[in-house]
């Protein structure tokens, strides 16, 4: 069997694994789940201030990458990152997981990074995202706290040791085949990798206040963080679901039930899909119009 046959067999055990988990979780509350009363109060408030804390964690999530470029001694503007951040992250509604990895590349070339850069910069931001989100998925507060907490402390932490050892990084390169990647500084590591961890931290805070937007009582922001970062990771394991859609969805159902029942976290799920979905075209909506007033002659600039 060839690497890339192999590297696919993986990704289809893991997609059946998630998609296992999350019909177990809907068989087991299957009678609960028919007898649902969907009843939604709207806040438009914390509506607004779950908006807008999604789009501060964009803003994040980019400089995070650009602190990563710049390890590698690679300018890139924020606006023009801002700008192909937020076009390719719409590459995560078609099946598969590679078109925003994808996209990313071609458009951070056109921006003058070197090929090898733009390539390795996507590569380490789906891991130190991977990374960072299983260790606040970890930190779930519900029973043994304490040993999930260091368990994800000690995940984040290797990982960002990894990307700054010269064996574990030639390792890789044999591993990814057509990807060079190169060591990164301690200091872009440090950096890029706390960035990615707010962010995680900015999508609970916007989950937990999107709850109160809707009428959705009893989360609690801790367990916001550590769920949401749960439902994500894994609707992003399951890659044949544009975006994980209803695996995330899934996710929120078996986690959060205990805590809000289940037709709050059916509301929930569903109103966090139609936020991120709706920030995620208007962030890149605004990002086509910036490229537009940046192109030279228009609007007279150069």
């Amino acid at each position: 069997m060839t690497r890339a046959a192999r590297i696919r067999a993986a990704q289809i055990a893991v997609m059946v694994l998630v998609l296992a988990f999350v019909l177990r979780a809907l068989a087991a509350r299957w009678d609960e789940f028919r007898a649902i009363e969907l009843t939604i109060r709207l806040a438009p408030a914390w509506i607004a201030l779950s908006v807008g804390v999604v789009l501060t964690t964009y803003l994040i999530q980019i400089e995070s990458w650009r602190r990563v470029l710049a390890g590698w001694r690679q300018r890139l503007p924020y606006r023009s990152a801002a700008r192909i951040w937020c076009v390719a992250n719409l590459g995560r509604y078609l099946p598969g997981k590679i078109w925003t990895v994808a996209g990313m590349v071609v458009m951070v070339q056109r921006a003058g990074v070197e090929s090898w850069a733009a390539v390795a910069s996507a590569v380490v931001m789906q891991a130190l995202a991977f990374g960072t989100g299983a260790a606040a998925a970890l930190a779930l507060p519900t029973g043994g706290f304490g040993p999930r907490l260091a368990l994800g402390v000690a995940l984040a932490t290797s990982l960002l040791l990894a990307m700054g050892s010269a064996k574990l990084v030639r390792l890789a390169n044999r591993l990814l085949s057509g990807v060079v990647l190169r060591p990164l500084p301690p200091l872009a590591v440090l950096t890029g990798g706390i960035l990615m961890f707010a962010s995680w931290v900015g999508y609970g805070v916007a989950f937990w206040a999107l709850a109160r937007g809707v009428g959705v009582a009893g989360l609690t922001l801790p367990t916001a963080v550590s769920v949401f970062a749960a439902g994500y990771l894994l609707g992003w394991l399951a890659f044949l679901f544009p975006a994980g859609l209803g695996v995330r969805e899934g996710v929120f159902l078996q986690l959060l039930q205990p805590a809000i029942g289940a037709s709050g976290a059916v509301v929930l799920g569903v109103a966090s899909r139609l936020l991120l979905t709706a920030a995620e075209l208007a962030a890149a909506g605004l990002a086509a119009l910036l490229a537009r007033l940046d192109v030279p002659g228009r609007n007279g600039t150069r």
